[in-house]
């Protein structure tokens, strides 16, 4: 099983805390946004640099710059918007592109209703969707972006099941998955356990 999980104690204590029922309401955005910005820094540790000049304010010397084409967030809808504005806040000059996918309660199979992606096809995608449960959300707009001819690909999620990484791993071995929590499998309703619900809801205060 091919999948990074960030075991920093800062995500863990957080972690603990988004998914306790009790008290988690009162500040999920919150959490979810801090967690976010500790993720991405593993997500884009390996990003190519190169040198460049810089003056301070005493001297001349070696500062740097992404030696990237580009970086386009790409949140699955809904979900994933929950991650956008902390990834945004760190990575300001990125692109952004959507994907939206529905999933069939009875299949568990995801359904497109929405694709629009910038035109850079070399820049670095980072896919962001809080959590990988079937695997085929993830899976599906993995393939859409590649037909469309992007290439670079990292996916960002907040907890993941055996599960779904096992299938993104077999249907996409390149894509390298950054998470905080690998939980232990789903349930009959493809939810995630022990898990926190469903983030979309959650984020958006849909929760019945």
């Amino acid at each position: 099983m091919q999948i990074h999980v960030v075991n920093h104690p800062l995500i863990k204590e957080k972690m603990t805390h988004l998914r306790d029922k009790k008290t988690a309401p009162r500040n999920f955005r919150r959490l979810l946004d801090e967690i976010a910005q500790l993720l991405l820094f593993e997500v884009t540790r390996d990003l190519p640099i190169r040198e460049v000049p810089v003056t301070t304010p005493i001297a001349e010397t070696t500062g740097y710059a992404l030696d990237i084409s580009g970086i386009t967030v790409v949140p699955i809808l809904r979900a994933g918007l929950g991650f956008l504005d902390a990834v945004l806040d760190l990575i300001p000059e990125a692109r952004v592109g959507h994907i939206g996918l529905t999933r069939d309660e009875e299949t568990l199979e995801p359904i497109k209703y929405y694709c629009k992606i910038p035109k850079d096809k070399d820049a670095e995608i980072i896919l962001i969707d809080p959590m990988l449960a079937t695997g085929g959300s993830a899976a599906a707009a993995l393939t859409m972006l590649k037909e469309e001819g992007y290439k670079h690909f990292r996916f960002m999620c907040l907890v993941a099941a055996p599960e779904g990484v096992e299938l993104v791993n077999r249907e996409h071995p390149d894509v390298p998955i950054y998470t905080a929590a690998l939980d232990d499998h789903l349930n009959e309703h493809g939810y995630i356990v022990p898990g926190l619900g469903d983030a979309g809801d959650r984020v958006f205060g849909t929760v019945e």
